[in-house]
């Protein structure tokens, strides 16, 4: 695959534009986030933003980066998986602190995540 078929064409899918999207703001807010953390928040609240902020911003890159490429519906389905999967995770545990919410949904925020790796690699190994 050269470097021009992995371009976010004009002409890629919606939802793969949607996608490519909103990994690239799930990156930028995780960068805020970090930055928050390190120089706004208390030291006991500090662990777990960075912690919402490394997902965000790992699975924000991913996004960006694998949506492009996503032919199969299997592949987009995983994406669009991982990107609910890093909003539960990540935004419960900007939510706990931001507004008090609860963490009871971070376990399958997770699990998402990891089921949505796992269907994705399922569909690496099909093509």
């Amino acid at each position: 695959m050269n470097s021009s078929s992995r371009e976010l064409s004009p002409s890629a899918p919606g939802g793969a534009r949607a996608l490519a999207a909103a990994g690239a703001v799930l990156a930028a807010l995780a960068v805020a986030l970090s930055a928050y953390a390190a120089h706004v928040a208390d030291p006991a609240a500090q662990s777990r933003l960075q912690t919402a902020a490394v997902f965000a911003f790992g699975h924000g890159a991913a996004l960006a980066a694998l949506a492009p490429i996503a032919r199969h519906t299997l592949a987009r389905v995983a994406l669009l998986s991982l990107f609910v999967g890093v909003l539960v995770f990540s935004g419960g545990l900007a939510a706990a602190y931001f507004f008090g919410a609860s963490t009871r949904l971070l376990p399958y925020g997770g699990s998402l995540m990891i089921l949505a790796w796992l269907v994705y690699a399922a569909d690496a190994l099909r093509r």
